[in-house]
């Protein structure tokens, strides 16, 4: 079949996250005889990437990239964050989904590439449409429900919220844009039962079936890395490691290492925010800064850590850290305010959770110099990566999906994909989500 993925980063032009799932699961498709094009925006990256490095990217044989770059520049994602329309991408775009010979178009962070206006987009009604859900941008212009760029979002303020965070208001959301846009998907996916909850209270479930469908990651990620031995260390540390922003919550763990000086913290990552965290951590020999980091060298310092700590502030719609940390047999520790990483972190049975410093303290303190405990959380953790977090499971259920969707749309060759349909779907999208139980 063919694929087609609409996203607004990916590639050399990334950040993480949502990229990375496009691009495991663009590799994991390729691998089983598909074709995969990618097409991501420029013009968005270099508006907000700042000192942000790019990143070293060759695809694999089979996934194409279409880098759009319209020549107006920081004007192109304006204009789309500020009116929910592709308007100097849509000439490339609408010609990519009037492609009779696409199966399947996959639509993931579309919120600078084209906005809700980009789902309806195109001539093409056979192929499948589906959307994963990597942030919460449907129900939240800043993405991530995180306030006032300080705290966790406690209520609807929301264009109070964009002017803090210095972002255009966004009146086309009080139009009925998402909802007219999601009628003409087949399905939403979401990474965890925690995001898709808080979607479902937010009435989006009335425009189109959700879904629950965890990340994965590759069958070689961790390249035999979770067999071999740790290196040998002076003193044992724990690991953290994603883009050095507040909402991380790096700030919350890194004092927390001046009273416990018999081990390092390593961190790995970048991002806005590092200056300030290194000068917090500037008088505390036992807090190191990795850099950015790409799969083996992530995989080792994981490999090697006694935990990993993920201090997220914000809800997390899975948390990529969890399962990378589970892919090398090692255990986490996560905030419980983190949305989905208490759902996989702790209920997974691979970590503890904390809500306090003193409870930090105390699960990185046990963590360390408890190593039966170590040993059987991690255990926990490596079998749900090889079970429900699996390549093998997840392209399993993708392809099912995907599956009934062109089935549906075989079936009736002139429908709009909208409630009709949507009782059928959602039965789909339970026994997806049932199946991962």
């Amino acid at each position: 079949m063919k694929f087609c993925m609409i996203t607004t980063f990916f590639g050399p032009h990334s950040f993480g996250g949502d990229a990375a799932y496009v691009e495991r699961l663009g590799q994991a498709l390729v691998r089983r005889g598909h074709e995969v094009h990618v097409f991501y925006c420029v013009d968005a990256f270099n508006s907000v990437r700042g000192d942000h490095p790019l990143r070293e990217y060759t695809p694999p044989p089979g996934l194409h990239l279409h880098p759009l770059e319209s020549g107006h520049g920081l004007l192109s994602p304006i204009a789309t964050q500020a009116t929910g329309k592709p308007w100097f991408k849509q000439q490339a775009l609408r010609k990519l989904l009037d492609d009779p010979t696409t199966d399947v178009v996959h639509f993931h962070n579309i919120s600078l590439v084209g906005g809700p206006g980009v789902l309806g987009l195109g001539t093409n009604r056979r192929a499948a449409r589906i959307m994963t859900a990597h942030e919460h941008w449907l129900i939240c212009p800043m993405h991530l429900l995180w306030k006032y760029d300080r705290k966790a979002c406690d209520g609807p303020n929301c264009i109070a919220c964009c002017l803090a965070g210095k972002r255009p208001p966004q009146a086309w959301r009080l139009t009925g844009a998402i909802g007219e846009g999601l009628r003409h998907l087949d399905a939403l996916i979401f990474p965890s039962r925690d995001a898709l909850e808080k979607h479902e209270r937010r009435g989006i479930g009335a425009f189109v079936p959700l879904v629950h469908l965890p990340y994965f990651l590759p069958d070689g990620w961790a390249r035999g890395i979770e067999n071999e031995r740790p290196e040998p260390t002076d003193r044992p540390y724990l690991a953290a490691a994603g883009r050095l922003v507040k909402m991380k919550g790096f700030q919350k763990l890194i004092p927390m290492l001046r009273y416990l000086p018999e081990v390092d913290l390593r961190i790995a990552g970048t991002g806005p925010f590092e200056a300030e965290l290194k000068a917090m951590a500037a008088d505390l020999p036992n807090v190191r800064f990795e850099g950015l980091l790409g799969g083996s060298g992530l995989a080792r310092l994981f490999r090697g850590a006694q935990g990993v700590v993920v201090p997220s502030l914000f809800p997390e719609t899975f948390g990529y850290v969890v399962l990378e940390a589970f892919a090398v047999r090692t255990p986490v520790i996560v905030h419980e305010a983190g949305g989905a990483i208490l759902e996989t972190g702790v209920q997974s049975g691979g970590g503890l959770g904390y809500r306090s410093d003193v409870e930090l303290l105390t699960a990185m303190r046990r963590i360390v110099h408890e190593p039966d405990l170590r040993e059987t959380l991690a255990d926990h953790g490596y079998a749900r990566r090889i079970g429900d977090w699996s390549e093998t499971r997840h392209i399993e259920r993708y392809l099912d999906l995907v599956e009934q969707a062109r089935s549906s749309r075989r079936d009736h060759p002139t429908y709009r994909p909208a409630m009709a349909r949507a009782a059928r779907l959602r039965s789909s999208a339970l026994n997806v989500s049932n199946a991962t139980r």
